[in-house]
């Protein structure tokens, strides 16, 4: 294992290992060392990205949609927020809110692909490539079976599921199943209507 605390001068916040990030040898139980004052990372192919600080209408939307789905998902499933997902040895993400088996570990702090149903990115200024790009590729791949993307300026979401087209890299991808700035209707992962102004800051 890996995973060692790495040394910081004294008052100085934590901060990856740059020679760490330049051989990208981090892995996905390092992030069990971090520091308590460690911003909130996700980890790509070895490399840790610091996470931008979410907007106060981001943070909404975020919680307004778990709110709303807690109250609608049907018992064997679970909304959450935030809660990383081994993506690889050296790959880890953090859906801004996702759906999970229910019965997992209350103290459960990394999730499998194999846990989560629907992984949700709201996309904000500094993550739009991501977002719309690298993490339904990655997601896909590790074969969550859908994504949502929420755009924030006007709100809108595009609902995918994981369909049979194959990606270059030999990876199944998303396919759109429908999208939507007033009224999002669903068959999976369940029935759902979702009124956009539900979720609306």
């Amino acid at each position: 294992m890996s995973a060692e605390r790495i040394a910081t001068p004294a008052g100085c916040p934590w901060h990856p290992d740059p020679v760490r990030q330049q051989l990208a040898d981090y892995r996905v139980e390092d992030l069990w060392a971090l520091p308590p004052d460690a911003p909130r990372v996700e980890l790509v192919d070895g490399v840790v990205h610091v996470m931008p600080f979410p907007s106060v209408a981001h943070q909404h939307i975020s919680g307004l949609l778990t709110t709303w789905l807690r109250s609608r998902t049907p018992a064997h499933l679970r909304p959450t927020q935030a809660v990383s997902v081994g993506l690889g040895v050296d790959t880890s993400r953090r859906p801004d809110v996702l759906l999970h088996h229910a019965g997992l570990p209350s103290d459960c702090c990394l999730l499998k692909p194999a846990d989560v149903v629907l992984a949700v990115e709201i996309v904000s200024p500094g993550t739009r490539r991501v977002d719309r790009f690298a993490k339904p590729g990655e997601y896909a791949a590790a074969g969550i079976p859908f994504y949502w993307r929420i755009e924030q300026d006007p709100v809108h979401l595009y609902a995918y599921r994981l369909g049979d087209r194959i990606g270059p890299g030999g990876e199944r991808q998303y396919e759109l199943v429908t999208d939507g700035s007033e009224v999002v209707e669903l068959a999976e992962p369940f029935d759902i209507k979702l009124p956009i102004a539900e979720i609306r800051p």
